[in-house]
Order: C-alpha cells, then sequence, then structure tokens
C-alpha cells in the first residue's frame, strides 16, 4: 500500500466556506487591516476583507483551538486539541510568506490560549484542562524560556490569557475563579504569580481585555458582569452592570482607544458601553451567541463573530451591522447541484437549506423550517423546484428563488423521510423512509398523489438513484441490501447482499453497472443485470465511506467518508488519483459540478470545500 500512496497527488482546494464557531476570540483582524485570520478545523485561513480571496495554512493534525496575531502583524501562532496525553502543538506562522516557522511542543491535550507580547520578543501560552500550566516562549529561540502551574491548587482551570499593552514583562491569566497577574524574571528563568483581590466575588472568567495604556484590564464572566482591574494594585476598581445582566455571559470584550467597551453576550447582543454603570449607549442584536470581536485599526469599524457561524461588519458611527460571511453550524447532510449547471448548488443541514453561488461562496437563499431536520434534497430537472426529505416525515417542495413553499406532501412516511430523487421528466418523487419503505409519488400541477409504496427494506434508505430513462432506480440501505426497482411496474428486478451498512450508491453513466460503499470500508462494483458483484476495492483505511459520486463520462469517480480525506479514483484502474485534505469532520457527501469543473464536499462539522476538478474538463 505504500508503493500506492505515494504516487498520489494532493488536491488543491480553492474555497472553504465556515467558520469555526466554537473557537473563543478566534476571530481576528490582521494589523494590515486588509485580512481576517480564522481558525478551519485544522486548518488557517487568511481572507482578504475586500476581494474575498483566499490562503489556507495547513499543518496542525487535529482541530484549532486558538488563533493569536502579534501586535506587528509578523507572526500568527496557533495552538490545537489532541488525544488525551499527547502532546498538543503550537504552531509560529510566518504571516508574509504564508508559510511554518517553529513547531513548539510542551502541553499535553489542549492549548486553551495564547497571547503575544507587544514587541513581539515573547509569547505564552495556556494549556488545557488535562495540562494547567502556562509557559512563555522566546519568539527569536523558539523555544521555551519557563512555566509554571497557572493556577492555584484550590481554584478552577484558567482558559483566558492576555498580555500587557506596553511591557513585555507582564501577562494576565483568568479562569474558573481565579485572576492572576505574572511578572516574567527573565534572568532567573521564572515567572511570578500574583493572585487578584475579588473579595466575596467568586466569578468564572469567559473573556479578557487590556486597556490600550495598561491602566485597567476588563473581565467578561459567565454571570454576565464585568470586572475592572487594575494591574498595579492587584484590586478590583469597579464591576457591573448591577441590574440588567448580560444573558448567557460576557463571551467576548474588547477595549476600544477613545474610551468605552465593545461587549458581546452569550445569546447575541453587541453592546457599546462604558465604565462604572456599564449600561448599554448602543447596542444590537446578532443571531448565535457572539464569539469574537476584533477591532479594525482603532476600532473604526470591527467585526464580530457568533456560534451560529456568521461573521458580521460593524461600523462603530452608526452601529449598524451587515453580514459578510456565513456558513451551516451544524452537520450538512446533503449536497446537490442544479441539472446541466455549476453555477449554483444547494445544500442542507438541520432546519437549514441554502442555496450557495459557487463562484463568490455568497449565500443566496436561505430556508428554514424550525425544530426540524432536513436529511435530504434534490432539484427538479426543470429548476422549479427543491425536493426536500424531512425528519417529520414530510416531503417539502420550494421554490428556489424565492423560497417560498409550494406543497407538502404530509405523512410520507413513518419514521421520517431519509432520502429522496426526482426523475428527469418531473412527474415523479422516489422517497426512501426510516422505517425502509421506498415510495414513488406521481407530482401534477396541483397534485401530489402515491403511486406505490415498495416494502421490501427492513432498515432506513439511505441514497437513492434513478436512471436516465426514468424506468428503473436503486436504493442503498443500511440493513445491507441494495435494491433495483423497476419503475415502470413498480416491483423489484434485482437485490444486491452485503455484509455492511450501505451509504452511497453511483449508477455507472452507461447503466449497466453500480457502485455502492458503506461502514465495510470496501467501495464495490456490481452487474445491474444479475447483482453479482464484479470487483470489490478498499476505499478507507479508516472509516465508513459515506459519499460517492462519478463524472458524466464515468471515467473517474470521488469518494469521501470518517477518514476526512476526499479521494479521486480511476474508474476502470480501482486506484486512487488524488487525495484532499482539508476536512476536520466526517464528510457526510460529495458531488462533481456539472462540466467538471469542481468538486464539493460536505462535512459533519458543517463545513463546505469546494475543491479544484484535478483533470481537464
Amino acid at each position: 500500500n505504500s508503493i500506492k500512496l505515494s504516487c498520489f497527488c494532493l488536491l488543491g482546494f480553492v474555497t472553504i466556506y465556515i467558520l469555526s464557531w466554537h473557537v473563543p476570540t478566534g476571530l481576528k483582524c490582521h494589523p494590515d487591516q486588509e485580512h481576517l485570520v480564522y481558525p478551519l478545523g485544522c486548518t488557517i485561513l487568511i481572507q482578504a476583507i475586500n476581494t474575498q480571496e483566499q490562503n489556507f495554512l495547513h499543518g496542525h493534525g487535529n482541530n484549532v483551538s486558538c488563533v493569536a496575531i502579534s501586535k506587528s502583524g509578523l507572526y500568527i501562532a496557533s495552538g490545537q486539541v489532541t488525544f488525551m496525553g499527547f502532546k498538543a502543538d503550537i504552531i509560529l506562522w510566518d504571516y508574509k510568506k504564508r508559510e511554518l516557522m517553529a513547531r513548539l511542543s510542551l502541553h499535553k491535550g489542549k492549548i486553551e490560549a495564547l497571547a503575544f507580547s507587544p514587541n513581539d520578543i515573547y509569547l505564552v501560552s495556556l494549556g488545557g484542562p488535562d495540562d494547567g500550566s502556562v509557559v512563555v516562549w522566546s519568539i527569536d529561540k523558539r523555544e521555551a524560556i519557563c512555566g509554571s502551574p497557572a493556577a492555584g491548587l484550590n481554584v478552577g482551570n484558567a482558559t483566558t490569557v492576555i498580555f500587557s499593552k506596553c511591557r513585555d514583562e507582564m501577562f494576565v491569566t483568568a479562569g474558573n475563579g481565579t485572576i492572576r497577574v505574572w511578572e516574567l524574571d527573565l534572568p532567573n528563568r521564572k515567572i511570578w504569580p500574583t493572585e487578584c483581590q475579588t473579595g466575596q466575588m467568586k466569578r468564572i472568567v469567559m473573556s479578557i481585555s487590556m486597556a490600550n495604556d495598561d491602566s485597567f484590564f476588563y473581565l467578561g464572566t459567565t454571570t454576565g458582569d464585568i470586572l475592572k482591574m487594575n494591574p498595579r494594585t492587584k484590586l478590583l476598581a469597579d464591576t457591573g452592570p448591577a441590574k440588567d445582566k448580560f444573558s448567557l455571559g460576557v463571551s467576548a470584550i474588547s477595549c476600544l482607544q477613545m474610551g468605552g467597551l465593545l461587549v458581546g453576550s452569550g445569546d447575541g447582543l453587541l453592546v457599546f458601553c462604558k465604565s462604572p454603570s456599564y449600561k448599554p449607549i448602543k447596542k444590537i442584536q446578532l443571531q448565535g451567541g457572539v464569539t469574537s470581536i476584533t477591532l479594525r485599526g482603532e476600532g473604526h469599524q470591527f467585526f464580530v463573530g457568533t456560534e451560529e457561524s456568521h461573521i458580521y461588519r460593524v461600523n462603530f458611527t452608526n452601529f449598524k451591522e451587515t453580514l459578510i460571511t456565513t456558513c451551516h453550524f451544524e452537520s450538512v447532510q446533503d449536497i446537490v447541484f442544479p441539472f446541466g449547471t455549476a453555477e449554483l448548488f444547494a445544500t442542507c443541514a438541520k432546519k437549514d437549506i441554502r442555496v450557495w453561488h459557487t463562484l463568490t461562496n455568497r449565500e443566496l437563499l436561505r430556508i428554514t423550517v424550525p425544530n426540524m431536520t432536513c436529511h435530504g434534497i434534490d432539484f427538479m430537472r426543470d429548476g422549479k423546484s427543491i425536493i426536500s426529505a424531512w425528519d417529520d416525515g414530510r416531503i417539502r417542495a420550494f421554490a428556489p428563488e424565492t423560497g417560498r413553499l409550494m406543497y407538502v406532501i404530509n405523512n410520507a412516511h413513518r419514521i421520517g423521510v431519509t432520502a429522496i430523487a426526482t426523475t428527469s421528466d418531473c412527474k415523479r418523487i422516489i422517497s426512501g423512509g426510516g422505517e425502509g419503505e421506498v415510495r414513488v409519488w406521481h407530482i401534477g400541477h396541483q397534485t401530489q398523489k402515491l403511486e406505490e409504496a415498495l416494502k421490501e427494506h427492513k432498515s432506513s434508505v439511505s441514497c437513492i438513484r434513478v436512471k436516465k430513462s426514468n424506468e428503473e432506480c436503486v436504493t442503498a440501505s443500511t440493513d445491507g441490501t441494495c435494491i433495483i426497482w423497476d419503475l415502470v411496474r413498480l416491483r423489484r428486478n434485482q437485490m444486491i447482499l452485503a455484509n455492511t451498512l450501505f451509504q452511497c450508491v453511483c449508477y455507472h453513466p452507461e447503466e449497466f453497472q453500480i457502485i455502492t460503499s458503506g461502514t465495510d470500508r470496501k467501495i464495490a462494483y456490481w452487474e445491474v443485470f444479475d447483482g453479482s458483484v464484479i470487483r470489490e476495492l478498499d476505499g478507507s483505511l479508516s472509516g465508513a465511506v459515506n459519499g460517492m459520486d462519478i463524472t458524466v463520462e464515468g471515467v473517474h469517480f470521488v469518494t469521501g467518508g470518517n477518514d476526512h480525506l476526499v479521494k479521486v479514483w480511476d474508474y476502470n484502474e480501482g486506484e486512487v488519483t488524488h487525495v484532499g485534505v482539508g476536512h476536520s469532520g466526517n464528510i457526510t457527501c460529495i458531488r462533481i459540478s456539472p462540466g467538471n469543473q469542481y468538486i464539493v464536499s460536505v462535512s459533519a462539522d458543517g463545513a463546505i470545500l469546494r475543491w479544484k476538478y484535478p483533470f481537464p474538463s
């Protein structure tokens, strides 16, 4: 296998439509004021604010947990999570060259937070709950200077760290019941902590920000109030608001140069306020809890990231938000292109169906059905409707331009609709349910009528593909069978059995063979005529294969699954030609665009990745 692996080419991905919403203060505006930097799974993305051009920094083997940018903008540092007991890396990146400079390994399990000193001399890192230590690194020598346990014995973990804005020798850590100001003693290679006094108040700190002249630092807490501390006296200066505290905690906080604070709460409220009352002077409500506030320059404009994968741009003067980037924040279940065009595509995740413009990565339309989960979507061949499968057992059809609900088929399946497909004459929908039934629906001008319920599968239907002639279709199920149905007589033609939970199936364009895959990691070629197996390939070394698509010519096909890799295969040779590394979650579905320009893959962490198709189209 090692000989085969060496001849892969790596796929280059063109675009990524995702924000890692679960990384606190993960969104950063670079000091050049032209770029945003944020983590995407195990990748760091540098995105130009005006042109939307994207650069990727690859190097982490697992999800990125924190990001920091030096004051000069020369360096980016990022930390990751890893498995318990293993060392978690910090990577120091050269911003101009967009390349890895050094890999710093000391902490175990997770890097909780990172901060650069004001003159780019030191980097301080905070280990996660399994590590509990704070380490100061020399950037020039790229080695650790000293370390210490981050919090005392009788308090919780420290979760945030911030450097002084003026001195390279002072930084502050805070967390569950602990607020410490640290002094670096370079000749003795030691750091000395001083516990800050908050009297009777016990708080869990979520966010931290330092005033530009180091006169005070501000702490946002889970209680929903703000503590103002003096770093010289280590005493509490004031606290507020006394009454209307911020709901779900102060999750992000940022000091402005002109005085005052920008505060983001866990319920999506963004507020401008001032000490000591901390009453809102200006406020706006955003979608999803605020995770990051990052200033562009002096703060005349700033960017806000939320838990629902939205990035907003806000001008301070009018305090109005503009949505600049968005994506799914739940597992993406399906992706589909309209017939014959690669200009746009649709995805579904949890309660959302979204239509995207392929080249600009913009969201064109969002259809939301609250408290429901969409399992699958398909465009009608004429492009006049989007057909969707929902877990409440209904099939819903929406207009693709306005998102207007056109019709609903109630009680289509007992245990939710799990798969859906349409015929090319736009007269039929074939749906599969959680109970294993396959149902054929006739779609008239104003009516939707059940033609036949085909009861053969014993478990949920995972994938449906229809033949070009509309006279036959194949359904894959998690009961270990694939059934080829005659859509004229509405009877079973052929059944394929295997010791696997089938997840995906494709017709070869000449339609005399099908390829399947599933939880046994095997890609199998089958004869449609008699259901016999032609060949079996190892689709993955670890984890199920969940998604598959084949080109119109039938020369190549693509797969993706729980190994997080996108693979391009030669159909006749049965060998991998290209591998794409970029996803950090299980790939749930994958499609080749009409015209073979792109491959688009979606995953369980909410990511949508667009890859350049490796062969000339």
